[in-house]
């Protein structure tokens, strides 16, 4: 019976190359795909955080779906072990075009519908059925090539799949990424897999083939990369398209640096809106209620020395060089192509006063965590004007680590704000952010102003950043006694901005009273529900 489903070795003189080569080639097939699948699932990991935020939740649903799928696609291969050569050679071209367009399908399904959970967890389910037929199929095939021991073959298979799947998940953030974007490089991606998986059974198994089936493989993958090229020549429109659903028609600056996408929108002297990796973070018509509310209460008292961490965009330091007896100013930014923008383009660089043209202000291009660990400055006070609190790459800016380098730098009786988020729809993460501020050393003071969410971009039928407006969530706190909320005597004249105390704080004597304390991470509930 074995014999019958694993030809003998004497079987490989049908094949068009000699058993050790046509064996290579399969393996080189194995790596090829494997490469191609790891770029799958990290694209679909990537794009997901990018669209729906909270990448560790978007991980672990792209990766546990597929890892399930994985095992369904083994059991359904079962039912293609009498024909390996061709279920494989489908199978690839299947994957190929579904991999390949995963990336334009979420992306559009995001920007027109405004939904793409349920696309992807469809997309994770699809290509991890396809990933896990292919080990079977490869398996009778290798064997198929030159018979040797399961054990062996097994070794031999996984091993240039492990290697594969090494260098597929170094070319992406390396390669792919930064030389082609998300939905180009999937694209590209596709197009190996469908010419590897192609050429291995057109080639090498093209005897085990009837005209039927070689014709059935010729147009499928011909079709399948022609539909790749195709995607790829329109991708830039198809870009431009989806940006304006998502943006509206008045995108101005579009560009992606290594480390984010940056959108400006809105006309040159009027109305303006600053999106990085999607989410509204200035925008003209309210962009004062935040930054006045996070900049001025922790002016109060001395304030020669001021550190910015983030606030590329210039909007805090346009309220921090409002004092007169300020002497300097350093921006800590580490994209800087805000930086640059801030300072070039007519209308950002007037709505932030020109502040960067200011002698008084240094801008320093470095990770704000780095930069503190390894200065030895120090300030009255430190604004962290920061990506928001639930994006999982700022995690590590929120943390009682990040916190206890930030005391370090504080002159006696300086003080430090911190926006942590909204306290009345997230809670949990403003009173962590609290809390691990405290972890820090640093006794807090938390306030709240109302103002809009810093969500995502919506469509023009969809309001920009949530559907309703509700509050900015502030943490202000000093290394020897909880600040005064409050601004200085010699402050500017300033909107009424509606700035409330919210009623729990302290220092770190009184830290079990009211909040757990975790030092790295921003996923913990309160112990105590806000009055």
């Amino acid at each position: 019976m074995i014999d019958q489903q694993i030809p003998l070795r004497g079987s490989a003189a049908r094949l068009p190359v000699r058993p050790r080569t046509g064996r290579f080639l399969v393996l080189a097939a194995v790596f090829v795909c494997a490469a191609c699948g790891l770029v799958y699932e990290l694209e679909l990991v990537a794009l997901a955080s990018y669209l729906i935020g909270d990448s560790v939740t978007q991980a672990s649903v792209v990766l546990s779906v597929m890892v399930f799928a994985m095992g369904v696609g083994s059991l359904l291969a079962k039912r293609l072990r009498d024909r390996p050569a061709v279920g494989f050679g489908l199978i690839e071209a299947a994957l190929a075009l579904i991999g390949g367009t995963s990336a334009i399908v979420l992306y559009a399904c995001f920007a027109w519908f405004g939904e793409s959970r349920h696309v992807l967890v469809g997309f994770s389910l699809a290509i991890g059925i396809l990933i896990g037929a292919e080990i079977p199929l490869l398996m009778t095939l290798i064997q198929r090539v030159d018979r040797q021991d399961a054990g062996g073959a097994v070794a031999d298979l996984f091993a240039a799949d492990y290697v594969g799947a090494l260098v597929g998940g170094l070319a992406f953030p390396f390669l792919l990424l930064p030389m082609m974007g998300q939905l180009t490089g999937a694209l590209f991606t596709g197009t190996v897999n469908a010419a590897a998986g192609g050429a291995l059974v057109l080639w090498v198994f093209r005897r085990d083939l009837t005209s039927r089936s070689r014709w059935l493989l010729i147009v499928v993958n011909g079709a399948v990369i022609a539909v790749l090229a195709t995607a790829s020549v329109l991708v830039d429109d198809f870009e431009r398209a989806a940006r304006r659903a998502v943006y509206g028609e008045d995108v101005r600056v579009a560009l992606r640096t290594e480390v984010q996408e940056v959108v400006l929108t809105g006309a040159r002297h009027g109305s303006l809106d600053l999106y990085l990796d999607g989410r509204l973070r200035v925008s003209s018509r309210d962009g004062h209620r935040y930054h006045e509310a996070l900049v001025h209460p922790a002016m109060k008292g001395a304030h020669r020395r001021v550190l910015i961490l983030g606030g590329g965009d210039g909007l805090a330091a346009r309220e921090v060089l409002r004092y007169p007896d300020v002497e300097s100013v350093v921006v800590v930014e580490l994209d800087p192509a805000v930086t640059r923008l801030a300072r070039t383009d007519p209308a950002l660089a007037e709505l932030n006063a020109h502040a960067f043209g200011d002698p008084r202000l240094t801008s320093v291009t470095a990770d704000a965590f780095n930069w503190l660990r390894d200065t030895r400055d120090r300030f009255d006070v430190v604004v962290a004007d920061l990506p928001d609190p639930g994006i999982t790459s700022s995690t590590k800016l929120y943390a009682a680590e990040f916190y206890g380098l930030v005391a370090r730098t504080l002159e006696p009786g300086g003080r430090l704000v911190v926006h942590a988020g909204s306290p009345s729809s997230r809670p949990a993460t403003f009173w962590t952010v609290e809390a691990s501020v405290r972890a820090g050393g640093l006794w807090t003071l938390p306030y709240r102003v109302e103002g809009r969410p810093a969500g995502f971009a919506a469509g023009p039928d969809r309001p920009a950043g949530g559907a309703e407006a509700h509050d900015w969530g502030y943490v202000l706190a000093g290394g020897q006694t909880v600040p005064r909320l409050g601004t200085d005597p010699g402050a500017p004249a300033l909107r009424t901005l509606g700035v409330r105390q919210l009623p729990e704080g302290g220092g770190a004597g009184e830290r079990a009273r009211h909040h757990p304390v975790l030092p790295s991470t921003l996923v913990h509930p309160r112990y105590q529900e806000e009055p």
